[in-house]
């Protein structure tokens, strides 16, 4: 069956353009001009993906973000944000809003495609047969489950996935290149510009308090989960 793709984007060059190029690869696509019928549109039926246009009319890609991101029927639709800014704070903003990937404009419609396949890969580590602990922090990749200090610790899904992937290296530094390729699914990371893997470590670390202190950066190779 065709992935569902919600396109949000008040452009309608632009619009017709990212619709275009996704329905030759085989997508089916829904369109919304604005936030408030892109919220609309994401509620009345789940898409698959959101590609999400950041400087909207009256409530903007942020907030459209947000809200998408609270709300628990659409908490896990991957979303990839279109920007005009080219400011890298704008970026940035939008992955800690939950956004799991980018695309600046003007931008090729081959790569934003290249994009929206990574994404819904999802690629995510193999479930290990047995529960991944460090300390207070337990990670059960079957019920898909984290805990800290024996309370469930609230997520995101690339976040739970990165997480399990340094645990499951045990001390060993993975890179950039591999987390994008083994959690985003990008097939060639290395061509890929993006600053996705640096800022989900920063969440992760926030959300684990003082057990986020043991995910350390190894300068310009990537990151590494310390053993006790």
């Amino acid at each position: 069956m065709p992935k569902d793709i919600l396109v949000v984007e008040d452009e309608p060059d632009i619009r017709r353009l990212v619709v275009l190029h996704l329905e030759r690869e085989g997508f089916r696509c829904r369109t919304a001009s604005n936030g408030a019928d892109a919220l609309r549109e994401a509620t009345r039926a789940v898409p698959d993906l959101v590609v999400l246009d950041l400087m909207l009319p009256a409530i903007d890609g942020l907030e459209v973000c947000r809200r998408l991101r609270s709300d628990a029927g659409t908490a896990g639709v991957p979303i990839i944000m279109l920007t005009a800014k080219s400011a890298e704070v704008d970026r940035v903003v939008g992955l800690e809003v939950g956004a799991d990937d980018y695309v600046v404009k003007p931008f090729s419609p081959s790569e934003l495609v290249a994009r929206v396949r990574a994404v819904l890969r999802r690629a995510r580590p193999a479930p290990a047969a047995r529960v991944l602990s460090a300390g207070p922090l337990a990670l059960d990749p079957a019920r898909h489950i984290v805990t800290l200090h024996g309370r469930p610790l609230d997520l995101t899904p690339k976040e739970f996935d990165l997480l399990a992937a340094l645990l499951e290296a045990a001390g060993r530094v993975l890179s950039r290149e591999h987390l994008l390729n083994s959690v985003w699914g990008y097939a060639r990371a290395d061509e890929i510009e993006s600053r996705t893997v640096d800022v989900h470590i920063r969440r992760l670390r926030a959300k684990l308090g003082d057990v986020g202190s043991r995910i350390t950066t190894v300068k310009s190779v990537g990151y590494r989960f310390e053993p006790e």
